[in-house]
């Protein structure tokens, strides 16, 4: 922040404070597809309490701003994903739980998709099978230090 010379006007970065609110209360949708779902939900409990980051898990895409694709995708499930990612507001977030979210896991068939990134654009993965509590938790920490450095690419007023 800085002052103007000769007024009482104080310029600051008001794309840092944005972003400063914008990772403090990320809402994830909860989306499980299969047993990484377990491992979100244990990460939503009280024992982690996401609650102190500002993390809200969500049950609609309409008030979410993080898809956690938690499992395996098929390419028949595919679609439906893209349409809850589609229906959030923007600005919007991917995180690919696990190792079949991030590159199809031991799924080398023609019915699953190959990595989340096949049809999204993912910004955080996370592998493991399924993943620790403790590593969503630092994903979802990674993504809101990804979010306070993010340029402006956003918003109604420009």
């Amino acid at each position: 922040m800085r002052q103007v010379p000769g007024t009482p006007v104080v310029i600051s970065p008001i794309d840092k404070i944005i972003n400063w609110a914008r990772a403090g209360s990320m809402w994830p949708v909860t989306f499980g597809l299969a047993c990484c779902a377990i491992e979100m939900m244990a990460t939503g409990a009280s024992h982690f309490d996401l609650d102190r980051y500002g993390i809200i898990f969500r049950a609609t895409p309409r008030q979410a701003d993080v898809l956690i694709v938690a499992g395996t995708v098929t390419k028949k499930m595919a679609p439906i994903v893209r349409r809850v990612y589609d229906q959030m507001p923007e600005p919007k977030y991917v995180i690919a739980m696990g190792s079949c979210a991030c590159s199809g896991g031991i799924f080398k068939t023609y019915s699953v998709a190959q990595g989340a990134d096949e049809f999204l654009p993912v910004d955080i993965y996370i592998p493991g099978c399924p993943p620790r509590p403790e590593a969503l938790l630092f994903g979802l920490l990674t993504l809101q230090q990804k979010i306070k450095r993010e340029a402006k690419k956003w918003g109604f007023w420009r």
